[in-house]
């Protein structure tokens, strides 16, 4: 597994000999954009290959080049960076708060576990560099579209909305993981490369506002037929999420709400099917693709095949979360013991399948599903004193996990039950545990007796000491680093 780390690692500087300066990732032009074209040999999805040689502007004028742009956005999401891949928020945040053990030798790794991350961390760094390059493709995506002049008005609404979508994901990202950051809309590498960080509510403010874009533009149905595409309940679930971290309990609401009443998309009550890649739960995820067919990440570096040889475990501290008669530590919860008999290991079993040498994955990687709508709407209501509500949707996610009904009278102490469900409900998926320890301001209550080293600034991470020595307007340094 470590060499893998090292291999992404390397991997994810191969755009750098194309940009103006390899360390900033603010300068980037539109070579970036033709090399993502050109080095993308695995496709997202089922789209003509772009043509061989590309002017930029001929890129936008079809809409099957134009399509295969925003494949190769994917799938660098997909393979590099915190969305996903053998570096995402899935793995590193788990064992950076307290869902899982590293038993690995990775530098950075063994960094953010332990809690030593300082600005010079490779994770850190390949997570800012990556979400802004994406970030470039997205508004590079936006200004070509608009002003194509080949493109049906159609083909402009559902790219746009993808790149509105894309933009407002990734900054959401690097706002809770970095605070305060630029929210790049422009591909104008000469202005990127002297913006300074914006507030953390104005980020989220354009957040918010490039969502609504997003969901008045992309179409409601799936047009993939895989929930590989976003489309505008994708936009309405992240919507939903902002609102909640923002406090905007009536808008998280209205829009979980309008996520959930729509047909097609629903709970799936086999839990050994919630992760296939056709459940009706899922709302978006990724899909893998190679000679060799790769399932998911998740699984590949999660299941542990014998001991020694693993790379994580799951920590005691959320295996002891699990209620008695919990279904979801059954289904999603496996084990292995050495050879000897002297060590059981417990490990994620959502995704269980590894490597797939058919011609078809059997899982995808999933970003966004329903039960996080119907906790969202949980805890919005909650916040509403809507006391029933609440109740309903947390006792419909329970009752799927086999337990039983919760009857809490107060505001207070049903958004305790939510937390507690969440931990459960979405253990080692895309950092769900640790944005919920920043945002309710548990992180210090739980990691501290955990973590030798945690500090109460380490619920940022530093900005990177490349991006800070190429743009000094970046300054000043997040406390504690």
């Amino acid at each position: 597994m470590m060499k893998k780390h090292r291999y992404i690692n390397k991997k994810s500087r191969i755009l750098s000999v194309f940009l103006p300066d390899r360390n900033s990732t603010l300068k980037i032009g539109i070579i970036s954009l033709l090399a993502l074209i050109m080095i993308g040999c695995e496709k997202f999805v089922e789209v003509d290959p772009p043509k061989n040689v590309l002017i930029a502007e001929e890129v936008f004028q079809d809409p099957n080049t134009v399509a295969s742009t925003i494949a190769n956005m994917y799938y660098q999401m997909r393979e590099q960076g915190m969305v996903s891949g053998l570096n995402g928020l899935s793995i590193v945040m788990g064992i950076y708060s307290d869902e899982l053990d590293y038993y690995g030798f990775s530098n950075d790794y063994l960094a953010m576990y332990t809690h030593n991350v300082n600005a010079s961390n490779g994770l850190v760094d390949e997570w800012w560099r990556n979400a802004y390059q994406i970030i470039y493709l997205a508004n590079n995506i936006l200004e070509g579209v608009n002003n194509a002049t080949e493109l049906s008005s159609n083909d402009k609404e559902r790219f746009m909305g993808q790149a509105y979508f894309v933009r407002a994901y990734l900054h959401s990202l690097l706002v809770t993981m970095y605070g305060d950051v630029p929210y790049i809309t422009s591909t104008d590498y000469l202005l990127n490369n002297k913006v300074a960080r914006d507030d953390e509510n104005e980020v989220y403010e354009h957040i918010i506002e490039d969502l609504k874009k997003a969901s008045e533009l992309l179409p409601v149905e799936d047009e993939s037929g895989e929930r590989v595409i976003p489309n505008q309940i994708v936009a309405k679930a992240l919507l939903s999420r902002m609102h909640l971290y923002r406090g905007n309990w009536e808008q998280a609401q209205t829009m979980a709400t309008e996520v959930i009443n729509t047909t097609g998309y629903h709970l799936q009550e086999d839990l050994d099917k919630v992760f296939l890649k056709n459940s009706p739960e899922t709302i978006w995820q990724f899909k893998p693709e190679g000679i060799i067919q790769l399932n998911t990440y998740e699984a590949a570096q999660l299941i542990i095949e014998f001991i020694p040889g693993q790379s994580y475990s799951l920590h005691n501290n959320l295996l002891a979360a699990f209620e008695q008669g919990d279904l979801r530590r059954v289904h999603w919860v496996n084990s292995i013991s050495s050879t000897a008999g002297d060590i059981t290991l417990y490990f994620p079993y959502k995704y269980k399948q590894t490597i797939n040498t058919t011609n078809e994955s059997l899982e995808f990687s999933i970003v966004f599903r329903m039960a996080e709508q119907h906790l969202i709407r949980a805890e919005a209501r909650a916040h509403l004193n809507n006391i029933v509500g609440a109740q309903n949707d947390l006792n419909t996610i329970r009752e799927r996990a086999g337990l039983p009904p919760v009857n809490i009278g107060s505001s207070i102490g049903l958004i305790e039950a939510i937390t507690r469900e969440r931990r459960v409900e979405l253990f080692t998926e895309h950092g769900h545990r640790w944005f919920d320890l920043k945002r309710l301001k548990k992180a210090n209550q739980v990691l501290e007796s955990l973590k030798p080293n945690w500090r109460s600034t380490d619920t940022l991470f530093p900005i990177p000491i490349n991006e800070l020595e190429m743009n000094p307007k970046l300054q000043p340094q997040n406390s504690g680093y």
